[in-house]
């Protein structure tokens, strides 16, 4: 749908003009490299896409917030003095959460009508989740700015982090903050290397060289809040627990070397356990050769890391099953493919693979046919452009 036609959509729903309209918008990601290493503390080198989630608003004179979105038809009304009420929503959560930070960490809000354009597909790990919640924080910062006369710009690190904490203690999981500084920093034809650690950070320039980045989307749905993703966290916080002591140092797993991982990891018991903490530790070496590679134009090099990367989550972290390990497969098939991975959290979602351009057609269609015959699921695929982070559209 067009802007004019989310307009419309809008005064359709709402009633009224478009006086007093305003758009703003943030995007999905995707992950290149560095899974389940953010909450570790480690690094991550996402990029923000082109698929997004688009808010289109209108202040009100009462303290309502109301929502809709065009793809759920699903309607909600809630108070922003009444914000405890909403956690249990099915759709809607996501956005009081982000009031509720948004209040608490003293942002004055004001009543709003909102419709929601989401071109992000949902559950399909690219985000869809923190598109939302940073396209919220920025549209209900902007509103209250306006109506109360705040003149500072808005810090987007800030909303990224006030949106990281509305799904934290607001929808119960545990996320680390790389989709949300993805989402709200993102910037046009770059990825960004992230320190989760600090969140120091930098654009890399995405020079692919006549590749594309092509996006696979199982068509498993999963829930995050309702998978494994939790029990993970957990599992490597019980590792940390057991490395620490003999690196006390060492404030996150992100921080453990792989030589000290080597030295002390049989002092971790726990097969299971041992497991996890290899894979984070091991993952952030590959993110760093893979930035590394990137700088050094070299995507084979870099597509070696993505396979690595996968393997690791399949039998390492175990987070992958048959139908991302049957894209993936089908991918490494295919003439052209510098390398392919699962990206997001698991469990179902996506893969991503860098793919010649000249051969995208051939590997749409081949990976396609491969991945039905053994699932009898139809892959949806993406070819996303690489994208600006949260802002508004003037």
């Amino acid at each position: 749908m067009t802007i004019a036609d989310l307009k419309k959509k809008f005064i359709e729903i709402y009633g009224g003009t478009e006086e007093g309209i305003r758009i703003f918008t943030s995007p999905g990601r995707v992950n290149l490299i560095g899974e389940h290493t953010d909450y570790n503390g480690g690094y991550v080198f996402p990029a923000a896409l082109t698929l997004s989630s688009t808010v289109i608003a209108r202040p009100r004179a009462d303290r309502m917030m109301n929502m809709i979105a065009t793809d759920l038809g699903i309607q909600v009304e809630g108070s922003l003095d009444r914000l405890d009420e909403y956690k249990a929503l099915k759709w809607g959560n996501y956005q009081y959460g982000v009031a509720d930070e948004l209040q608490k960490a003293g942002y004055r809000l004001i009543g709003c009508d909102l419709l929601y354009h989401d071109t992000v597909p949902l559950g399909a790990g690219l985000s869809s989740s923190a598109a939302i919640e940073v396209a919220t924080a920025v549209t209900l910062v902007s509103l209250g700015n306006t109506a109360f006369n705040v003149e500072r710009p808005i810090d987007m690190i800030e909303m990224a982090l006030i949106s990281q904490k509305a799904e934290n203690n607001y929808v119960g999981v545990n996320c680390g903050i790389m989709d949300q500084f993805a989402s709200a920093m993102g910037k046009k034809d770059h990825a960004i290397f992230l320190n989760c650690r600090d969140l120091s950070y930098k654009h890399v320039p995405l020079n692919l060289k006549g590749y594309s980045i092509v996006i696979a989307n199982t068509n498993k749905k999963r829930g995050l809040a309702d998978s494994k993703y939790n029990e993970r966290r957990s599992q490597c916080e019980a590792a940390f627990e057991i490395l620490n002591k003999f690196l006390p140092e060492a404030t996150c797993l992100g921080e453990i070397s792989m030589d000290d991982f080597n030295k002390h990891k049989h002092k971790i018991k726990d097969e299971t356990i041992r497991k996890r903490a290899e894979h984070v530790v091991a993952e952030d070496d590959r993110v760093l050769r893979s930035a590394e590679a990137l700088n050094n134009d070299d995507i084979a090099l870099f597509g070696k890391y993505m396979i690595a990367s996968h393997e690791s989550l399949r039998d390492l972290y175990e987070v992958t099953g048959v139908e991302l390990d049957t894209l993936v497969e089908e991918a490494l098939k295919v003439d052209g493919c510098a390398g392919s991975r699962m990206t997001g959290a698991g469990f179902g979602g996506c893969t991503v693979s860098i793919v010649r351009e000249d051969a995208v057609g051939r590997f749409i269609d081949e990976v396609g046919n491969g991945y039905t015959a053994r699932t009898g699921l139809a892959p949806s695929f993406y070819i996303s452009e690489v994208g600006d982070g949260g802002r508004e559209l003037k």
